[in-house]
């Protein structure tokens, strides 16, 4: 009798794995297509921008896009943290509280927009200040001018995104960046060359596709979210006020993420403009803009992963069930060191042949693939980071992550890269390159030390208001029909 019981909990557990494994995958791969649109809509402008036959545009892009995204990262950061609050509390079943969280990022999007617009006039001391080539810099303050005016949008577009995964609907922002990627390549195209009558603006044409793409994307989510299946489901058409208290809650766990992304940016940003490209020249900016192209194709995707397990960690945690949350994390711990890890074999054997697909010059192509080397060391130890840092949001615990990126990026990436190309010069470029390759090893280590030693068992986020009671009276999907609705 025991050994029936026995063998029936064996089988039960097996099951339950399965179950949850097919769970992660299932929130993961709309979440891969999104994150890693997002990304080729970066890299369709890169690509376009070869085409142009200027140099000077081609090291321009990355820094351009940096100043970019620092702009629009701390708003991002706090607005994700949508999918958080949306995930725990449809653990809860209290539904209108996700969309009320939804509403308020779009509170946020606007004030983060509305403020950076005041940063647009300081643009051309800050390219000046960075001190590339002149033609260089003219091509950044070009592309950098328009794409500026994004940073409302982006956010709008992350946060609405954010709560869609959070309840565990993610196709629908699936389709919206599939069909944005669309938008931004036709406008890009016409804008660019010139087609259909238009004066040709060359880099800054690649800028203003991109505002056109996320303003659409933007558009195209608030229309899902007042549709009828979500209003009946999520209250979504009454809960648009704006709220005080869900406003303190997402700028309290969310803002440290939006100040360690912010820093990252800077830290990113003055690594490939000052460190890399101001330090050694346009050869090597050139070398690390192209590499960088294909660590995005790395660390995009595993993102993607990421977020679908803060979704998947908070919903565990609003249900009350912490086991669940933590095997849910080991599963994705090991799809993304899979999927990073096979990119790093073929970073380190194919390096020069990658390369040389967007630049032939012999001396970018040798300085890129020691820099691709290094990205096939370090990223195995940047899945564990991308894996552990979506858990740990989806607990609410974002506070001492943050603070330990930001001393580590400025003392380890600036400090440890500056030192290296100071005193090893004969290095080069790949001298701050292997001081980066040694911050993200450490962080990768550092989060999977947070996660094991438990801290975010003990953190509520809802602790400065009640949630709504009651909740609204439906049926809300569960993860295992995820993809069931697009609407």
């Amino acid at each position: 009798m025991m050994a029936e019981s026995s063998a029936d909990l064996v089988l039960e557990t097996r099951h339950r794995h399965r179950a949850e494994i097919r769970g992660v995958i299932a929130l993961a791969i709309p979440m891969v297509i999104t994150t890693g649109s997002r990304a080729v809509m970066d890299m369709v402008d890169y690509v376009l921008i070869t085409f142009l036959g200027s140099g000077a545009a081609q090291a321009a892009i990355i820094p351009a896009q940096l100043i970019m995204w620092s702009s629009i990262v701390v708003g991002m950061g706090v607005a994700i943290t949508a999918n958080t609050f949306a995930s725990q509390a449809l653990g809860r079943k209290q539904y209108r509280e996700c969309s009320a969280y939804a509403w308020q990022t779009l509170y946020l999007a606007a004030a983060f927009g509305v403020a950076t617009l005041a940063l647009r006039p300081m643009l051309p001391w800050l390219i000046a200040t960075i001190g590339h080539e002149p033609g260089v810099q003219a091509m950044e303050l070009a592309y950098a001018r328009v794409a500026i005016l994004t940073v409302g949008p982006t956010i709008a577009a992350a946060g609405l995104a954010a709560f869609f995964t959070g309840i565990h609907r993610p196709w629908i922002a699936v389709w919206s960046v599939l069909e944005a990627n669309v938008v931004n390549l036709l406008v890009s195209v016409v804008l660019m060359f010139g087609y259909l009558g238009f004066e040709p603006l060359g880099i800054a044409g690649a800028a203003w596709g991109t505002l056109t793409a996320v303003c659409y994307r933007t558009l195209r989510l608030t229309i899902a979210l007042v549709a009828p299946s979500l209003a009946r489901s999520y209250g979504s058409r009454t809960t648009w006020r704006p709220s005080g208290a869900r406003l303190k809650n997402l700028l309290r766990v969310g803002l440290p993420t939006g100040l360690q992304w912010l820093s990252e940016a800077v830290v990113w940003g003055l690594f490939v403009s000052v460190l890399v490209g101001r330090q050694f020249g346009t050869a090597d900016l050139i070398a690390t803009n192209t590499a960088w192209q294909y660590m995005r194709l790395a660390f995009v995707p595993a993102m993607g992963v990421s977020h679908a397990l803060t979704a998947l960690v908070g919903k565990s945690i609003g249900a009350g069930d912490r086991g669940r949350a933590m095997r849910e994390t080991r599963i994705a711990v090991r799809l993304t060191v899979g999927y990073m890890g096979s990119l790093s074999f073929i970073y380190a054997w194919w390096g020069p042949e990658l390369i040389e697909l967007f630049n032939a010059d012999p001396k970018v192509v040798l300085i890129g693939a020691r820099i691709m080397i290094c990205a096939a060391v370090f990223q195995l130890f940047d899945a564990l980071t991308i894996a552990y840092i979506g858990a740990l949001r989806g607990a609410g615990d974002t506070f001492v992550p943050a603070m330990f990126f930001v001393a580590v990026n400025w003392l380890g990436i600036i400090g440890g890269g500056w030192l290296i190309a100071t005193q090893y010069p004969q290095l080069g470029s790949l001298g701050p390159w292997l001081a980066g390759s040694g911050v993200l090893s450490v962080t990768g280590l550092f989060l999977w030390w947070r996660w094991r030693r438990g801290a975010w068992r003990k953190i509520d986020i809802f602790r400065s208001h009640t949630l709504d009671a009651p909740p609204v009276e439906t049926t809300v999907d569960q993860p295992a029909t995820v993809g069931a609705s697009n609407q």
